[in-house]
């Protein structure tokens, strides 16, 4: 009687990891995600652990959640996996005010982010 399983939305070599509500612009994530695509993830990491942006630490939460699911979910080598793609979404926005002269009013707008992160696992070239 139970469910069905559900059907893997990545290839067999592939794992990924999604991080939503991430507290900051769509364009300052996108130069975070930038620095990790196509690099191993070692290099990535090491990347991340010594980047001066702010964002940098939940980026580097969300790559080794990646790293964890492709290792204990789809039983992948760690040593070989690469980010494969790094992609960043926008999601909702507060909006704010604040008192302006003469009476007006001035919109301050608080964006949130999503980020998804997806890892390889490539064959070592001899």
């Amino acid at each position: 009687m139970g469910k069905e399983k559900n059907p893997r939305r990545v290839a067999e070599n592939e794992a990924f990891a999604k991080h939503r509500m991430m507290r900051t612009s769509p364009q300052k994530l996108n130069l975070v995600a930038a620095l990790i695509r196509g690099k191993k993830v070692e290099k990535a990491l090491a990347d991340l652990t010594f980047s001066k942006r702010r964002i940098a630490g939940e980026v580097k939460k969300c790559l080794q959640s990646a790293i964890a699911n492709a290792e204990n979910n789809h039983g992948l080598d760690v040593d070989s996996l690469v980010v494969a793609e790094a992609w960043v979404g926008k999601n909702l926005t507060l909006k704010r005010g604040r008192p302006r002269a003469r009476g007006r009013y001035g919109r301050i707008i608080k964006p949130f982010s999503e980020l998804t992160i997806k890892v390889r696992q490539v064959e070592e070239q001899a």
